[in-house]
């Protein structure tokens, strides 16, 4: 059984002998001396252990759930330093908490909604409530009272007495409602200035238990007011009332805490709609565009960590900058130790009580697997910068060869050329063997031309790809119908001459480029069989591109199309 049914059962039987109590000797009774006094006992207590109830249930709100059963209880125990009680125990435990409900409702109210007292001085005011109603106006008064020296023979002991003073007890009374006074005033102050200078979320949210329980506290302070004078609580025709209105308050108090536990029971429902709505056909914008217009922020963005945690990342695995910019705020979602994301947005947006907890419980599994989804296309990502990396750096490793080649090897047997045709002419017979050797040495250096231009073509550097493919054309049965004379990225132009270059080594191909949407296209069209190109079809996939090929009637049109975005910015001479 959930520990708040059990105390939820605890509160029901403490009002039960509290009106037993009460009726023992109902002339010390405010409830039953106040004109509709019962009904305002038991509907106040009743309505704060119901409120208890349905707000403990969310696992957010415990220790406030805790709270409101606590302030239950001690609503009901200044009915118990009723003389006519046979229970000695039933009687000091009266006397001694008998105004302590301000203290635990003021501490409730301190630390809503999370249950806990986030800054000193509210941790101030609600030890100073404990201590004033229960130090010194319950324990402090009662240790110099004996009712029986006072004239009632037949009332219970009172366990807290150490000594027969009225004087002194009704002096440290007087103290406790000056104390209590000012204790009043300076809660309902704070209080006051806090639900002010909260966001605009916040008060939606808390608004209304806040000025419930601002109107509880007011209700007390006017009570403590006007005992001033006598130096002890009274309890008049006038006391009566003001303790009517508390009780009435209370129960409105109570009321609104279950509001806002239904609103927020409609609001995961709302938003776990939304979540199964999208179903499997979500697309990384649809799930950001349901918790934006859930929350009212179109212009909400959802980060992801992703390795270390360093780099945070949308759906779609495009880098997000944290901490966001001035304006915005960054609020942190997270299941127990795990980072699920991280919500940019307006300020305040999620500063009402349950506000994440909602957000979780209706979007939790969504969200971690739109994390997962986007931590995998991060890593796909890394791992495509990595290989176009890979291609960058053996392109520049064959143009470093064919720089070395042109300016070693290829000078040097151009030197030994230049010598033997020195050597020949200067020879007074014929040498054929020097014949020979300037004709291997013009060969080879011819081989090593056409080896160094086939590594990486000096004019695709310098004057780009349309240049370098008619330059290519000159040389094989190479047609270039359209290539626009724009520069591209060292990568991209590279791979689209390898690819040229490939498929018309030994067979008539004609070649077209266009650059549209973001994307160069090259159209290669050949007769005859096309070769292998396993190494530059996989060289495109890195680049993320794609390499595609149909044949038709003799001819097969190969299509490379590689994005713009992914192999540099497009630039122009």
């Amino acid at each position: 059984m959930p520990i708040r049914l059990l105390l939820f059962g605890a509160g029901v039987a403490l009002s039960l002998v509290t009106v037993v109590i009460a009726r023992a000797e109902r002339g010390f009774s405010t409830a039953l001396t106040t004109s509709h006094g019962l009904t305002a006992l038991l509907g106040a207590g009743w309505a704060l252990l119901i409120g208890a109830l349905a707000f403990g249930r969310r696992t957010s709100a415990r220790r406030t759930g805790l709270l409101l059963f606590l302030a239950a209880y001690a609503w009901f125990l200044p009915e118990w330093d009723n003389p006519g009680t046979t229970s000695s125990v039933v009687f000091s435990l009266g006397l001694a908490l008998n105004a302590a409900c301000p203290a635990v409702v003021g501490h409730m109210a301190l630390a809503y909604p999370s249950g806990r007292l986030g800054s000193w001085p509210a941790r101030a005011l609600a030890v100073a409530g404990y201590a004033i109603t229960v130090g010194v106006q319950g324990v402090g008064a009662a240790a110099y009272f004996r009712p029986q020296t006072q004239g009632c023979s037949e009332c219970p002991r009172n366990w807290w007495a150490v000594a027969d003073a009225s004087a002194r007890a009704q002096s440290i009374a007087s103290v406790g409602v000056q104390a209590g006074t000012a204790w009043l005033l300076a809660l309902i102050l704070f209080l006051a200035f806090r639900l002010l200078t909260s966001s605009p979320a916040a008060r939606r949210s808390t608004g209304l238990p806040m000025l419930c329980a601002l109107g509880y506290f007011t209700a007390v302070a006017v009570s403590y007011i006007r005992s001033l004078n006598r130096g002890f609580l009274g309890s008049d025709a006038r006391d009566g009332q003001l303790w009517q209105v508390q009780a009435g308050v209370l129960a409105l108090l109570a009321a609104s805490l279950i509001v806002e536990v239904v609103r927020a029971g409609l609001r995961q429902r709302e938003l776990t709609r939304l979540v199964i709505d999208l179903g499997g056909t979500a697309t990384p914008s649809r799930l950001r565009e349901a918790i934006a217009g859930r929350l009212g922020d179109p212009d909400l963005q959802i980060a992801y960590p992703v390795g270390a945690g360093d780099l945070h990342v949308d759906a779609a695995a495009n880098p997000v900058a944290l901490p966001p910019p001035h304006g915005r705020t960054a609020t942190t979602i997270r299941r127990g130790d795990s980072h699920i994301a991280t919500l940019i947005h307006c300020p305040g947006l999620l500063d009402s009580p349950g506000a994440i907890e909602d957000l979780l419980s209706g979007a939790r599994m969504a969200l971690e697997h739109e994390r997962l989804h986007a931590e995998s296309l991060a890593q796909l990502a890394a791992l495509r910068a990595s290989g176009a990396r890979i291609v960058t750096a053996g392109d520049e490793e064959r143009r470093r060869l064919e720089r070395d080649l042109h300016d070693g090897a290829q000078q040097r047997l151009v030197s030994l050329a230049l010598g033997l045709r020195l050597l020949r002419m200067r020879a007074a017979t014929p040498a054929r063997r020097l014949d020979l050797a300037e004709a291997e040495l013009e060969q080879a250096v011819s081989e090593l031309r056409r080896l160094a231009r086939g590594l990486h073509p000096v004019l695709l550097k310098e004057a780009g790809l349309a240049v370098a493919l008619e330059a290519l054309g000159q040389t094989r049965d190479l047609r270039v119908e359209d290539v626009p004379r724009v520069r591209y990225s060292d990568v991209l132009e590279s791979t689209v001459y390898l690819v040229v270059a490939r498929m018309s080594e030994n067979r008539s191909t004609t070649v077209s480029v266009d650059s549209r949407d973001g994307q160069l296209t090259a159209y290669v069209t050949v007769k005859g069989e096309l070769p292998d190109l396993t190494d530059l079809a996989d060289r495109i996939t890195t680049l993320e591109g794609e390499l595609n090929s149909h044949t038709e009637q003799g001819e097969t049109r190969v299509t490379a199309r590689l994005p713009l975005r992914c192999t540099g910015q497009l630039r122009r001479d």
